[in-house]
């Protein structure tokens, strides 16, 4: 298995939700008691707001220390950003896209090179550097994506007579996915679901676990054969592979596939949660999603992983996607008082007792830090799969290259090429094409 530290090694070699804001307003953001310094956090995961803002009013009550919490809506954090960031009371702490984010906010970024959360890291190849050799950024986490998919009901199709597999243990390839899911399909009567993969959402801002998550896959695999990190033109050699496993979700749907320009996130989890699926594309920070869906059926020791397989001739020795995008970066135009308030605050969070239950617990965060004990790790069942993955010798986990696309222009103009194909309208060699393309004129 590649190790945890050679998978982030590599992401951090190689190297956002439509517009508005929630948890502040404009005249939320000023300084702290008499002066003092303040912090002010501008996060880009919506699914975390209300645990960070729970996590700001306890370091407040316990510090005085005012925090405030803005969070982007989905598929807009550059933009809210670059609203933001000019503003008189910007944002202290906010968070960035890997080397291509740094790329574009190295003039905000702080030196934090010696800060005592950086000193923590478990790998000092973790943080997020500068040509200088300077840290700019820290991984608040590391994360993990894959197929999630529901046991109790996989399980009740194992037991039908004809099944194309007798357990999960035996679903090792594309094919033998395609096999299952297919005649799952067919038979989603019995089975009491609407199909077998939730809807895949295209709706505009919706569209990340394809556009990004997905594609992932198949670039790890060219970056990999042509043993690089990064491409300023790519040839997309695997587009064959994306497609096998994109129709498959298209196919064996809940819903037509014409309709998932329409559809959300927050409508494909609520399907899983509500037993009309038995499988959906996503990352362990779903449970949360899942778990608070009015009317969840899907119970704790019955959800589990399976790797996002496409084909490739190594499918049965592939993991999960496992890394990190999120670095947390120290705004260096912010006044001296406002850095130092927000650099404790950061230390708090990933040092005191109190911060890392609230890290472990609300935010459900695997932290990449010295000071978290081996068994200060999240419980939720996703959580534990990511590091049953992880610990699994005979799975190579795939690093999150996404950090080096050029852009979210490039990402949009691929959702979009994504959705026309989904309608009906574009042909799959156009959509390739479109990915091609925009990569290299945005790389330019």
């Amino acid at each position: 298995m590649a190790s945890t530290k050679k998978i982030l090694a590599l992401i951090a070699a190689g190297g956002i939700a439509l517009a508005g804001l929630a948890g502040c307003s404009s005249d939320d953001k000023g300084k702290g008691n008499d002066g003092a310094g303040s912090v002010y956090f501008l996060n880009w995961k919506p699914e975390q707001e209300a645990a960070y803002q729970t996590i700001a009013k306890a370091y407040t009550e316990e510090t005085g220390v005012k925090v405030t919490v803005a969070t982007a809506a989905s598929g807009t954090y550059e933009q809210t950003l670059k609203t933001e960031i000019t503003k008189s009371a910007p944002p202290t702490l906010f968070q960035i896209n890997g080397p291509v984010g740094l790329s574009v906010w190295k003039d905000y970024a702080a030196d934090i090179s010696d800060a005592e959360f950086t000193k923590n890291l478990t790998e000092d190849n973790l943080a997020l550097k500068g040509g200088d050799g300077k840290t700019y950024g820290v991984p608040l986490a590391i994360e993990g994506y894959g197929i999630i998919y529901n046991a109790e009901i996989m399980d009740k199709y194992f037991a039908m007579d004809g099944a194309k597999a007798t357990s999960m243990d035996e679903v090792t390839t594309f094919d033998k996915l395609k096999a299952v899911a297919d005649d799952m399909q067919a038979k989603k009567a019995e089975l009491g679901i609407d199909g077998v993969f939730a809807s895949t959402s295209l709706a505009p801002g919706e569209e990340w676990r394809w556009q990004t998550h997905l594609s992932n896959i198949p670039m790890y695999y060219e970056y990999k054969a042509d043993n690089v990190t990064d491409k300023k033109a790519v040839d997309f050699k695997y587009n064959e592979n994306f497609k096998n496993i994109f129709d498959l979700y298209l196919t064996d749907s809940t819903i037509e596939k014409t309709l998932t320009p329409s559809k959300t996130v927050s409508d494909s989890m609520a399907e899983f949660a509500t037993g009309k699926a038995a499988m959906v594309q996503n990352g362990n920070w779903a449970w949360s999603q899942i778990s608070e869906v009015a009317g969840n059926v899907v119970k704790e020791d019955k959800i589990k992983f399976l790797p996002i397989y496409t084909g490739m001739p190594d499918d049965a020795k592939q993991g999960l996607a496992i890394g990190t995008e999120a670095f947390m970066a120290i705004n260096a135009k912010a006044s001296e008082a406002d850095q130092k308030a927000t650099i404790d605050f950061v230390n708090w969070l990933f040092s005191s007792e109190k911060g890392k239950q609230f890290v472990v617990k609300d935010l459900g965060f695997m932290a990449p830090f010295k000071t978290f004990g081996k068994d200060e790790f999240p419980t939720d069942p996703l959580a534990k799969e990511i590091q049953r993955y992880l610990t699994n010798d005979a799975v190579t986990n795939v690093p999150w290259v996404f950090t080096t696309y050029p852009s979210q222009n490039f990402k949009d103009q691929f959702a979009q090429a994504l959705a026309q194909y989904a309608s009906g309208n574009m042909e799959w060699s156009a959509v390739a094409k479109t990915f091609v393309d925009a990569w290299a004129a945005e790389k330019k």
